[in-house]
């Protein structure tokens, strides 16, 4: 059973200075081993833990390359140990793509969409949060309560990791909005069962 224990941890930061990393590094590969070390807790460690770890960074919503970061600390940890087996990838950071102009909505276009829906109060927020970020309907479901209210969504697709930042305006309107519905945590936006709007 493999277990990551005090004295291993001490003995990667030996080896750290022995490779003559300087201080500030030495404290940064400290200050992940320890977070990391805090998770575990005494658990064997394997793939799947290694894994977790890298679902809990992200859940605590760390930038993609902050969390790179951590994971480089923790896979040279392993590498130290001798477990290669438990070394996990980083997350890979999607290029931003830009539509050419024609595949645009025009303005006009746009107000004429909510327009429509105004009577539909659920599908103009949809309308203006697609709007305001140029997300996919698909990528609605990380728009949750918590996400909106730190203006920073994650979307996580095929492996990939893209950040979007909202505009005070929008996070405004999508609070007020989940106030009215009664919206305290969870999805912003899903059907009546619960699941996420596909």
């Amino acid at each position: 059973m493999r277990t990551l224990t005090k004295q291993q941890v001490e003995a990667f930061k030996n080896s750290l200075a022995l490779d003559e990393k300087s201080k500030a590094t030495i404290q940064k590969y400290m200050r992940d081993v320890h977070a990391f070390y805090a998770f575990i807790l005494g658990k064997e460690i394997e793939k799947e833990q290694m894994i977790a770890y890298k679902k809990h960074l992200l859940e605590q919503h760390y930038a993609v390359r902050t969390v790179n970061s951590m994971l480089c600390s923790i896979n040279r940890l392993m590498h130290f140990l001798g477990w290669e087996d438990c070394i996990v990838k980083g997350l890979r950071l999607q290029r931003q793509i830009y539509q050419s102009e024609q595949k645009e909505l025009t303005k006009a276009e746009y107000h004429r969409l909510l327009r429509a829906a105004e009577h539909k109060p659920r599908l103009q927020m949809i309308l203006k949060t697609i709007g305001c970020t140029g997300i996919r309907v698909s990528e609605l479901q990380y728009f949750t309560v918590e996400s909106v209210k730190k203006r920073k969504i994650l979307i996580s697709c095929k492996g990939k990791i893209r950040t979007i930042l909202l505009p005070s305006m929008l996070q405004k309107r999508l609070l007020n909005y989940c106030r009215q519905y009664n919206i305290h945590n969870g999805l912003a936006f899903c059907t009546r069962s619960g699941k996420p709007l596909d």
